[in-house]
Parts: structure tokens; C-alpha cells; sequence
């Protein structure tokens, strides 16, 4: 229902450490009516021109906070609300080439009343912004 506001546009930029470009990250949001308590979000996975980032390496930052992915499991205690933009890292060295890239993101959600997991997923031409 949501999916098509999943990857918001204009946000694809590397990360930088000093010189060294570390990795990527992109703003998202939830493709759902409510929002969710972090520890609900089991999977973002982001693929970038065909290339699927591993979970060890994606973290999310919702309002100020950074978590692992693999992490969230564990977050009993922050939300990520609906409407609300989060970021996605991906770390990855050299980060991405200038230019277009093809993004998808596809996240699972542990909704309590359904009975499969839910979420929703999305793909979107993004221009790098350096």
C-alpha cells in the first residue's frame, strides 16, 4: 500500500571517515499505516545495482539513534513512526560510483495481528549525491 514511499528520492549519498569513503546511505520509511517498535523491523535489505548489501553490514538511524540491523532484534525501547524518514548505512569500502543507481529496499515486519510477516518493498533510479 505503501511501497512506492519506501526509498525517499534525492537521498542516496557515500559516507565519509576523513578522506575515505566508508560506505553508502539512503533515506527510508515504513510502508505501513502505524508505526513499529524497532525490535518489529526483521529485515531492510538493500540491493544497489543487482548487488545485495550483506545484513552485517547495513545499520539504520531513526531520530538521532543508530542501530546494527542485526541488532534490532533487541530494541525494545525506540520506535521508528510511520511517515518517519530513517537512514540506511551500508557499509562498504569506496562506497558508490557518481551517477545513477538502480536502489531497491524490501523490509519485513512483524506486525502482531498478521499472521506472516508483512512490509513491503521498493526500487527507484537514484542519482549519487556527493
Amino acid at each position: 500500500m505503501f511501497d512506492k514511499y519506501i526509498i525517499v528520492d534525492d537521498t542516496l549519498r557515500n559516507v565519509r571517515d576523513g578522506h575515505d569513503v566508508t560506505g553508502f546511505r539512503l533515506g527510508v520509511r515504513l510502508p505501513y499505516y502505524r508505526g513499529l517498535g524497532l525490535s518489529m523491523v526483521e529485515d531492510v535489505e538493500v540491493t544497489v545495482d543487482g548487488e545485495a548489501a550483506p545484513a552485517e553490514s547495513v545499520s539504520l538511524t531513526v531520530h538521532g539513534n543508530t542501530y546494527k540491523l542485526t541488532d534490532l532484534p533487541g530494541v525494545f525501547d525506540d520506535r521508528w513512526e510511520m511517515g518517519e524518514v530513517a537512514t540506511v548505512s551500508v557499509e562498504k569500502r569506496g562506497g558508490l560510483a557518481g551517477g545513477e543507481h538502480a536502489v531497491a529496499v524490501r523490509e519485513r515486519l512483524r506486525i502482531s495481528y498478521m499472521p506472516v510477516p508483512g512490509g513491503g518493498a521498493d526500487q527507484k533510479m537514484l542519482t549519487l549525491r556527493d
